[in-house]
C-alpha cells in the first residue's frame, strides 16, 4: 500500500484515479508519493518512504531535483498538461495591451453615476483605442508546448511569427508551421517583434535574459510578455526601458514589488495553468506517471534521474 501526501489542492480528477494499492494521508512524514504544485520543498525533510515526486505543472523551480536525486526519489513533472490555458492567457494578454481595454472598464466604473453616460463614453473612447495584433509580428522564445500553440494561434489571428529555441531547428520549426520565421540568434528575432513573448524554463542559464542588452534591441514601443517564470526578466533594466517610452507595455503574470512599480505594467496574479481544464490535466498526467513508476519503474517525464 502506498501513501500519497498532496502538498497542495490536487484536483479530484486525478486522485480518483488512485487504485486499492494506494490511499491518501495528511502526515507528509510517512508518505511514499508526494504530489505537489507551488508549494517549496527546499527545505523540507524528505520522508523516509518516500519514492516518488509528481509536480501538478511543468516549472520544477520548487523542488529540489538534486537533493531528491541523491536520495533515490524520481521527481515527475507534467509538460503541456496546461499548455492551452497559459496560451490562451498569453492571447488576452496581448489584446490587453494593444487596447485599453482595462482603462476603459476603469472609466465605465468610475463614471456609473453619471446619466448620460452613453454620450460621455462617446468623447472618452479616443483614449482607450489602441491598435490591432493582425499584421503584427509576434516573437515567440520557446517553441514547447506552451510556444507551438501561441504560434500556432498568432497565425490564426493573422500574425506573422518568429520563433527561437536554442534546443530547436529550422526543420523542426517548419513542422509546428511553414510559415513560422525560425531565427537562431534573438538578436534577430528582437528587431522584428512587435510583441515578445518568453516560454522557457527558470534555470541559471536563463536569470535575467531580457535585460539591458535585449531589450535595447527591440522595437521602440514592444509589448513583452512574461507568462514562464519573473526571474527570466531584469525587472531594474525593464523599468528603465518603460520609463524612457521604449516599452509599450509588460505584461506579467508574476506579481512582485518591482513590477507593481512599472509604469504601463499589466500584472496578473499567476493565472496561466488556473483553469479547471489545466488543473485537471495535470492532477492526471502526474498520478498516471507515479503509478507507472511505482508499478513497472516506467519514467515518463521524470526530471531527475
Amino acid at each position: 500500500m502506498y501513501k500519497v501526501h498532496c502538498l497542495n489542492n490536487i484536483s479530484a480528477k486525478g486522485l480518483e484515479l488512485l487504485d486499492e494499492n494506494y490511499r491518501l494521508t495528511d502526515n507528509v512524514e510517512e508518505a511514499d508519493v508526494i504530489l505537489v504544485r507551488s508549494a517549496n520543498m527546499h527545505e523540507m525533510d524528505i520522508p523516509a518512504n518516500l519514492k516518488a515526486v509528481a509536480r501538478a505543472g511543468a516549472g520544477v523551480n520548487n523542488i529540489p531535483l538534486e537533493k531528491l536525486a541523491e536520495a533515490g526519489v524520481a521527481v515527475f513533472n507534467t509538460p503541456g498538461a496546461n499548455a492551452n490555458a497559459v496560451k490562451e492567457l498569453v492571447l488576452a494578454g496581448m489584446l490587453l495591451a494593444s487596447r485599453d481595454i482595462i482603462g476603459g472598464v476603469q472609466w465605465c466604473r468610475d463614471n456609473a453615476a453619471d446619466e448620460n453616460i452613453g454620450k460621455a463614453a462617446e468623447k472618452a473612447k479616443k483614449q482607450f483605442a489602441g491598435t490591432e495584433i493582425t499584421g503584427k509580428t509576434l516573437g515567440v522564445i520557446g517553441l514547447g508546448a506552451i510556444g507551438k500553440l501561441v504560434a500556432w494561434a498568432a497565425e490564426a489571428l493573422g500574425m506573422k511569427v518568429v520563433g527561437y529555441d536554442p534546443y530547436s531547428s529550422a526543420e523542426k520549426a517548419a513542422e509546428i508551421s511553414p510559415n513560422l520565421v525560425y531565427v537562431e540568434d534573438l538578436a534577430d528575432l528582437y528587431p522584428q517583434a512587435d510583441f515578445v513573448t518568453i516560454h522557457v524554463p527558470a534555470t541559471p542559464a536563463t536569470k535575467g535574459m531580457v535585460g539591458a542588452e535585449a531589450l535595447a534591441q527591440m522595437k521602440d514601443d514592444v509589448v513583452l510578455l512574461n507568462f514562464a517564470r519573473d526571474t527570466l526578466v531584469d525587472d531594474a533594466a525593464l523599468t528603465a526601458a518603460m520609463e524612457a517610452g521604449r516599452v509599450r507595455a509588460y505584461v506579467t503574470d508574476f506579481a512582485n514589488p518591482a513590477v507593481m512599480q512599472m509604469p504601463r505594467a499589466i500584472v496578473i496574479p499567476h493565472l496561466g495553468a488556473s483553469t479547471e481544464e489545466a488543473e485537471d490535466n495535470c492532477a492526471i498526467m502526474a498520478v498516471q506517471e507515479v503509478m507507472a513508476y511505482l508499478a513497472d519503474g516506467t519514467k515518463t517525464h521524470c526530471v531527475n534521474m
